[in-house]
């Protein structure tokens, strides 16, 4: 691995051409946006000593934020695709060293359930544990069908306790890693109906 072009050569230009298609061609752009520059990982753990687990929480939303920039035409194709998600996933490492740094002093601090709720990166099931012991379960219900039936699903059956590997066999996914990019985007789709 080193760049798009090891991954099947693959083009900026076809995985850009993917993400403005529907269903299967824009699932195919988003696992070859993903995978093209899955070595960012490594390089987070290494250049910022996060954990493997930030490092690719970093990298995920890297990727959905840019996923969201080349499927609604605002990157505008001034840098590489991989430059572009370089600096995002940069920036991402910086706020989340800035973010430790912060929780360290704070941590004596108390924090509303939904500012706990805002803060919550992955965790489908601790996302809905949280709210079910703040008796949200009716709104949860009604936020999770606004949501619509794939990503309600993914959510269900993480919060159930299935894997992301097994959830990638349940539903036809490729990988885990695509399993949980799907979940970070859906858990991101519920933080923002939740600030409705």
């Amino acid at each position: 691995m080193g760049n798009a072009g090891s991954f099947n050569n693959i083009t900026d230009q076809e995985i850009i051409y993917n993400l403005h298609q529907t269903g299967f061609g824009r699932r195919k752009g988003e696992e070859q946006l993903f995978a093209a520059y899955s070595y960012f990982i490594r390089e987070g753990m290494k250049k910022y000593a996060l954990s493997e687990d930030d490092a690719f929480d970093a990298y995920s939303d890297s990727i959905l934020s840019a996923i969201q920039k080349i499927s609604d035409g605002t990157f505008e194709g001034r840098s590489s695709v991989k430059t572009y998600i370089y600096q995002i996933f940069h920036n991402k490492c910086v706020d989340l060293l800035r973010k430790k740094t912060t929780h360290k002093s704070s941590v004596h601090q108390t924090t509303s359930i939904s500012e706990m709720f805002f803060q919550i990166s992955d965790s489908a099931k601790s996302v809905i544990q949280k709210l079910i012991e703040k008796n949200d379960w009716d709104l949860l219900k009604q936020r999770l069908n606004e949501l619509g039936e794939n990503c309600k699903q993914l959510l269900v059956f993480s919060a159930s306790g299935n894997t992301d590997k097994e959830i990638a066999a349940i539903f036809g996914y490729k990988t885990s890693d695509v399993v949980k990019t799907s979940r970070l985007r859906c858990l991101e789709k519920l933080r923002q109906l939740y600030k409705l």
